[in-house]
């Protein structure tokens, strides 16, 4: 069933790069946090994480992180050193908060990603509001 399928998948999201995204004529990239960017036991931005947001954005691509984390202030202080907007509750599968998030930032359903972790959650959010769902691996600790 299509609408349980990613558009594409990747092993992390280090691997959906600047060239991707300019080919993909995407400029508005919706990430989900937890696992995807960040281990739960992260709690503040990776270098590699850092690295990748500002060579997306000098890209010209938009980055907006919506996580159904209930915990803004984390949130806010975890998406503060990056400078990068965050909705936390998301509430995903629902898909009010990357239509929001294409609204505000005047980006059509054809130019906006979701990158996430989980079908059950992005890649549902992004079929209901009309975008290409990318997935990555679920992030790991290495013990």
């Amino acid at each position: 069933m299509a609408i349980l399928c990613a558009d594409k998948k990747f092993e992390r999201f280090e691997d959906v790069t600047p060239k991707i995204l300019k080919t993909e004529n995407v400029k508005l990239l919706l990430c989900d946090l937890d696992n995807t960017l960040r281990l739960h036991s992260e709690k503040e931005p990776a270098d590699e994480l850092a690295d990748w947001i500002a060579d997306c954005k000098s890209a010209g691509v938009q980055i907006v992180i919506i996580s159904n984390n209930g915990r803004k202030k984390m949130m806010q202080k975890f998406c503060e050193p990056i400078d990068v907007p965050c909705v936390w509750w998301a509430k995903k599968p629902m898909s009010k908060k990357l239509t929001e998030a294409m609204a505000e930032y005047e980006i059509s359903p054809s130019e906006t990603v979701m990158l996430g972790d989980k079908w059950s959650t992005d890649v549902l959010a992004a079929k209901f509001a009309g975008v290409r769902a990318w997935k990555v691996d679920h992030r790991r600790d290495v013990v």
